[in-house]
């Protein structure tokens, strides 16, 4: 697996493993902070994201990073570069 991020075109996150139960997947919780558009305050959103462990290696809490990829299947389209 490599951990180039540099020449990749989708979208490249870093999160938290929330969950570890699925057989090479895991579930990443990615936070960022957003401007309201009209009220200009700032405000924490968060988002889960279903990504590929091939190798079963991440546990619940580690901080990972994850890549964008071609559908794996119905709700996973990130692969899991590094943690």
């Amino acid at each position: 697996m490599s951990t180039d991020t540099t020449n990749t075109k989708g979208k490249v996150l870093e999160g938290v493993v929330v969950s570890d139960k699925m057989d090479k997947t895991v579930v990443v919780l990615v936070e960022r902070f957003v401007k309201h558009p009209k009220y200009g305050k700032f405000y924490k959103k968060s988002d889960k994201y279903k990504a590929h462990d091939e190798e079963n290696r991440c546990k619940v809490g580690e901080k990972v990073t994850i890549i964008e990829t071609i559908p794996l299947s119905k709700d996973k389209t990130f692969k899991v570069v590094n943690k």
